[in-house]
Parts: C-alpha cells; structure tokens; sequence
C-alpha cells in the first residue's frame, strides 16, 4: 500500500491561500524552498486538484528557463515535469503534457485504488482535493508548514471532519523568517 502525504504552506490562521487566491505572503526561504524540493524529490505520483494544478502549471513547466533561476528552483522544475501527476477536474485540461493524466470522475475512488497499488509515496495538492482525501481517511502523514501571517480568510488548509483524526509528531523544524514546520504521521 502507498502512503499518501497531504502537506502545504499556510498561513498562522489556516489558509493556503488568501482571499482571491493571493499567494505572496508565503515566499519561501532558499533553505526552506530546498526543503521542499528534497520533499518532492522523494514522491512517485503528485495528486492535484485543478486550482493547485492551474497554479503549478502556470509556472514550473519552464521555470528552469526563467532569468535567474537558482540552482534548487532548475531541480524543482525538472523534478515536477517528470514526476506523474494526476489531475482530478471537471474542466478540460490538456493532459497529455508533463506526465499528466486527467480524472474527471471519483477522486476518491480514484485515490483509494491508486493508493491500494504498489508503489512509493503519493503526495495530495490543493485544499479542497487534500480536504476530501483527509475526510476519506486517506491520508498518511501532514506536512503543516506555518507562515507567521494572518491572511484573514481564503481557502482553508483544515477541512471539516465527521470525526477527530489522532495524530502523532514526527518532526518539527524552524526555517528563516518565523517559517515553522509541523510534520505528524495518522495514528
């Protein structure tokens, strides 16, 4: 059975992103970007929704090729083209660009038979996908990574539950700037 990882950047008060989908304030650190490149590096199958997809694809396929493109950020964008993506949407997308395979059915379905398969760590993109895979009980581990602002509203890390979930601390880590990561493993 594959794990599944359903970890973002967010902000003190809960959300991924702001009102109108603003994501300024979570630049991140070179240290803590190239914490997530190694994060990245080690996953088989990346799971979108189309918000995150929309976001991710508007950028990485050429970020390698941006003017002054760090060496972390040239790995990132090579990385994300060759790792398979799934991308759960009821839009149409052109999926037959950068490993991409589009589902526009059951996403839950779908990543409980992806997950009964074999294979290596899946990770789960975008609030509300993430949200419906924590709901289903699908999901492994958190990786929490807590900007110090409060956007005031936006879309939401956190998602409503029928029931608690325990959950047990597996590493905490500090980067520059405040930036606070939490990593808990499902009990």
């Amino acid at each position: 059975m594959r794990k599944l990882i359903y970890g973002m950047n967010l902000s003190l008060d809960g959300y991924v992103a702001a009102a109108g989908g603003d994501l300024g304030w979570s630049e991140p650190s070179d240290e803590l970007f190239e914490w997530w490149l190694e994060q990245e590096k080690a996953i088989e199958l990346f799971l979108y929704g189309r918000g995150l997809w929309e976001t991710m694809s508007s950028h990485w396929p050429t970020g390698d090729q941006q003017p002054g493109a760090t060496p972390a950020e040239v790995e990132f964008a090579r990385n994300w083209r060759d790792t398979p993506k799934v991308v759960f949407t009821s839009a149409a997308i052109d999926e037959s660009r950068w490993n991409t395979r589009v589902v526009t059915g059951d996403a839950i379905a779908e990543i409980t038979r992806l997950k009964a398969g074999e294979g290596g760590p899946m990770r789960v993109g975008g609030a509300r996908l993430g949200g419906a895979a924590v709901r289903a009980g699908l999901v492994d581990e958190f990786e929490v990574v807590t900007h110090p602002v409060l956007v005031g509203g936006g879309a939401p890390f956190h998602t409503a539950l029928d029931a608690w979930v325990g959950l047990s601390l597996v590493e905490t880590r500090t980067f520059p700037g405040g930036v606070v990561l939490t990593r808990y493993r499902r009990r």
